[in-house]
């Protein structure tokens, strides 16, 4: 691991692995976020969201650090075009001589916003989530985490269940996600003891969770950033493959700046 990278503090942070994309941008100090539709339609406006984000902020992609993303679970669509186009771009910064990536699971994603949301004094340095993410057909995704001492560790595996087999593991203190309202009836009992925060895999957990990921050594060569799949697909159609080429050619490709849309701070 490049030395830099223990005390590293410049990131840009994408996440399309739900029906919102988001986008955000630090440089150690400030920080600068965009959201706009995720899923399938972030593959024709994620690119120019990003060029737009750091025109704004004024900083060169070659000086940042590294590009973190959101690698899954989520939906099959949103994860290819997170990687293909951080794929691109690291490979494209620094005159080709790439720049580490930094997959980062979207359920921890959702466990540091919830815990973000929630930081009310109430709870303890030692907190636990169960965070869980609408998978469609029936299902959701479900992993729980441990936050102590400013890290987060993983307690089990993560898993594919129905809304009706939810079991929170013992402790768990929070239920995180984006699934009170789709699945709200068909949730079992136990969950009622249990604070629910409504939370995404939001750029800007991202960026919080980055530098200690990144100085623990997780980050890796483009080539070796991948999707995390929990569902399987046999295979992908000839049309997906083509357009995961052609985001991760147009990433490659850095494009003119465009001017920037309009800010959700």
């Amino acid at each position: 691991m490049p030395e830099y990278l223990k005390t590293a503090t410049k990131f840009l942070a994408f996440d399309t692995s739900t029906d919102r994309m988001s986008i955000a941008l630090t440089d150690g100090v400030r920080v600068w976020q965009h959201s706009g539709a995720g899923g399938a339609q972030a593959s024709g406006t994620l690119i120019p969201a990003i060029l737009a984000l750091l025109a704004e902020a004024g900083l060169e992609l070659g000086a940042l650090d590294a590009i973190a993303f959101g690698r899954g679970p989520g939906s099959f669509t949103g994860l290819r075009t997170a990687c293909a186009v951080a794929q691109g771009l690291a490979f494209g910064a620094r005159h080709g001589a790439g720049m580490p990536v930094l997959p980062i699971d979207t359920l921890m994603a959702v466990a540091e916003e919830a815990r973000f949301q929630a930081r009310d004094g109430n709870h303890p340095s030692l907190l636990r989530v169960t965070a869980l993410l609408d998978a469609r057909m029936d299902e959701m995704y479900v992993q729980s985490y441990e936050f102590n001492s400013g890290l987060w560790t993983q307690t089990g595996d993560c898993a594919l269940i129905r809304p009706e087999n939810l079991v929170p593991d013992a402790g768990t203190q929070l239920l995180a996600g984006n699934v009170f309202g789709v699945y709200a009836q068909r949730l079992p009992a136990p969950r009622a003891g249990l604070t629910c925060v409504d939370s995404l895999p939001t750029a800007t957990a991202l960026l919080r969770l980055a530098p200690a990921l990144a100085a623990a050594g997780h980050c890796v060569e483009a080539a070796l950033a991948l999707p995390l799949y929990v569902r399987d697909k046999v295979a992908f159609t000839t049309a997906e493959r083509a357009a995961s080429k052609a985001l991760a050619a147009q990433a490659l490709a850095t494009p003119a700046l465009p001017a920037p849309p309009d800010r959700v701070r």
